[in-house]
């Protein structure tokens, strides 16, 4: 059975009844990276039944530094489930199991900067068709929260996270059957939604086998985060010294260092090199914002290599 730190239930592993906000988003969000083939992504949908459509976001870094990426708005008129634009999530044990499929097209990009300017990144590269087919387990509790209605959260007022194992295939075109084995985090979400509603965030995801994984928050002047150690232990995070390097010119980080302080006194030295790197945008009302994916090798305490992704997240004038 599944450890549940927080209020969360097995049974929110389901959509919920939709709210009555326009911008009501329920999404989930699935990374996963295999070590070996030194091979990641992810997949999120988020159903803003409301507004009429799904985000439906699927990207797979490969070896050489390319990427295999689709976005799009699918028309969806209900919150009963996550399925459309191809991605589809079923729940097979609450709390412990679940399996994304996608089956659509992607776009191939040798250099996944090119992203910076979607509309000519879609035009001017190939497209090509994957199958990606994933069981996700979990090997960490469940931590979160679920808010009261009446807060004022704007970004995730219910919400909560756990670190998986991952197994399944993905196949490009007519090409090979790859099998991945590997781990990663999901994470659930429902509640009002604005990607402009927090000014900056860096949220460093990474694991190191079934037994040890983390998640590093910077919310402004918030920290946040967890270590998870076995099927059982979370550790909440008290403090965390971050420092990132970022690509000449750019916001595109490419490196980060880190020194983070747990509850229970233990200091851990993480050292983050991306190994794949895509710029993402939202666009809503005339705000831009910045939401740059990386696909990181870490190092922790000196000694043991884990993946993960670091997502850095601001508000661009």
């Amino acid at each position: 059975m599944v450890t549940i730190i927080g209020n969360v239930r097995p049974q929110d592993d389901y959509t919920h009844p939709l709210g009555p906000e326009e911008n009501f988003n329920e999404s989930v969000y699935f990374n996963f990276f295999d070590r070996e083939q030194q091979m990641g992504g992810f997949l999120r949908i988020g159903n803003r039944a409301n507004e009429g459509y799904a985000e439906v976001t699927v990207i797979v870094y490969q070896p050489d530094g390319s990427a295999l990426f689709n976005y799009k708005r699918p028309q969806i008129s209900s919150n009963d489930g996550w399925d459309a634009g191809g991605l589809k999530v079923e729940v097979l044990e609450p709390g412990e199991r679940l399996r994304t499929t996608y089956e659509g097209s992607v776009v191939y990009l040798k250099d996944p900067r090119e992203m910076r300017e979607p509309s000519v990144a879609f035009k001017e590269n190939p497209h090509q068709r994957i199958r990606l087919d994933l069981v996700h387990e979990g090997v960490g509790p469940i931590y979160g929260h679920v808010a009261d209605a009446n807060s004022q959260n704007e970004f995730a007022r219910a919400h909560y996270e756990q670190h998986m194992r991952v197994t399944g295939t993905l196949q490009v075109g007519d090409g090979p059957v790859l099998h991945i084995t590997g781990h990663g985090l999901r994470d659930h979400s429902w509640g009002p939604r604005y990607w402009q509603s927090t000014p900056s965030y860096r949220w460093i995801t990474g694991n190191f086998g079934d037994d040890l994984g983390m998640v590093l928050s910077v919310v402004g002047d918030r920290i946040g985060g967890v270590f998870h150690k076995g099927p059982d232990t979370i550790i909440n995070v008290k403090d965390i010294a971050l420092e990132t390097e970022y690509e000449e010119g750019t916001n595109y980080h490419r490196a980060l260092k880190a020194t983070v302080t747990l509850a229970n006194g233990e200091v851990h030295r993480v050292e983050g090199t991306v190994r794949g790197f895509i710029p993402l945008r939202n666009r809503r009302a005339g705000k831009f914002t910045h939401i740059g994916e990386g696909m990181t090798e870490y190092l922790l305490d000196g000694e043991r290599k884990g993946y993960g992704l670091s997502e850095y997240l601001d508000q661009v004038e």
